[in-house]
């Protein structure tokens, strides 16, 4: 009992620290309410890489690269880097892909839509209420049997790819190379400075580490079996990100007018099922599988690059949506991937006794 309290003061506090550097990120210069977007800053990355050609979201988020070089390093020094990997890559992928296709018509990923809300944007319920759908529908699967097989242990030298991978764009973030683009108006734009992104990517990454801290999972686990940790982490997030905003004078609340948002409730509502259906049927949101990646699981990886092409197939083909509302092509590409992801949930199912 004790040994599991413990546990949850520090999801607790892991939740409330992280929170709160999250909302000081916006105050240091990321966009307002984006202090830390996992979908949002991998799709900066993509566009930075020339992935895409958006040129308002093109930057090298150096929080990405803290993430998942703190993970690493925190996993080496407790013993917990494996690398393993072999449990359907290639149904991942795609599911990292509709994940990011969702998070784009919602503008954000579950960790912006808890700050979203923090900052009064209450478009961040409706996107939370979808992603808590999803997770349901997700739970419904598993208890039919839903599975995407075992990983298994593999080269230790393939775990170390996504980490040495990180590095490389960390390297090309610093020396900032002529073929690198770079935002020079709009979200890409609004950045903090490189030190304090990256401080601050390693303390989410060490953390997230030791937590297992998951936006997803909290929600899949309170549901599934009754456990609250990871949940605590969720709602303790949400309140240091409150706390700051409050200190700060950041809070509007309303669903109009907020920054890099809109308010077509049955889009955002549907394009965060989509998210939480996928991050549930993958194993966990983009902060997890960052974390896991880092962890030597070369299938969290390959999810990884899925949520990479999503970003681009959601700006290149125009799925992505603006502060005016849904693009005309990303609610059907939500349906699309709504469909595909319960096709899989169907189909890849082992007989429950």
């Amino acid at each position: 009992m004790t040994g599991s309290l413990s546990r949850k003061y520090l999801m607790i506090v892991a939740g409330l620290v992280l929170g709160a550097v999250a909302a000081l990120m916006s105050v240091a210069g990321n966009p307002a309410n984006m202090g830390i977007c996992l979908a949002c800053f991998y799709r900066d990355i993509t566009g930075a890489l020339g992935l895409h050609r958006a040129a308002t979201v093109q930057y090298l988020r150096p929080e990405i690269m803290g993430m998942a070089l703190g993970g690493f390093i925190s996993a080496l020094v407790f013993g917990e880097f494996r690398a393993r990997g072999g449990s359907a890559p290639l149904v991942r992928f795609f599911l990292g892909v509709f994940f990011m296709v969702g998070a784009m018509v919602f503008l954000g990923c579950p960790v912006r839509a808890v700050l979203r809300l923090a900052g009064g944007d209450l478009n961040g319920l409706t996107g939370i209420a979808g992603v808590v759908v999803g997770v349901l529908v997700g739970i419904h699967l598993l208890k039919n049997g839903f599975n995407l097989g075992r990983s298994t242990p593999t080269h230790v030298a393939a775990g170390w790819i996504m980490p040495i991978f990180m590095l490389g764009l960390l390297l090309l973030a610093i020396f900032k190379p002529q073929f690198i683009l770079a935002s020079k108006e709009g979200p890409g734009a609004a950045t903090a400075p490189l030190i304090l992104s990256l401080v601050a990517g390693l303390l989410f990454g060490v953390l997230a580490q030791r937590t297992r801290m998951c936006f997803v999972g909290g929600w899949r686990d309170l549901f599934l079996v009754k456990d609250t940790y990871l949940f605590s982490g969720i709602a303790a997030f949400f309140v240091g990100a409150l706390i700051i905003n409050l200190l700060f004078g950041k809070i509007h609340v309303g669903f109009v007018n907020q920054p890099i948002s809109h308010n077509s409730h049955l889009w955002n509502f549907l394009g965060m099922t989509l998210a939480g259906l996928t991050a549930t049927l993958m194993g966990g949101c983009p902060l997890r599988q960052t974390i896991l990646a880092a962890e030597g699981d070369t299938d969290a990886g390959i999810t990884l690059w899925g949520i990479i092409a999503g970003a681009a197939f959601a700006h290149n083909f125009g799925l992505a949506s603006s502060p005016q509302g849904p693009s005309p092509l990303g609610p059907v590409a939500v349906l699309i991937g709504l469909a595909f992801a319960l096709a899989v949930g169907l189909l890849m199912r082992e007989k429950v006794e």
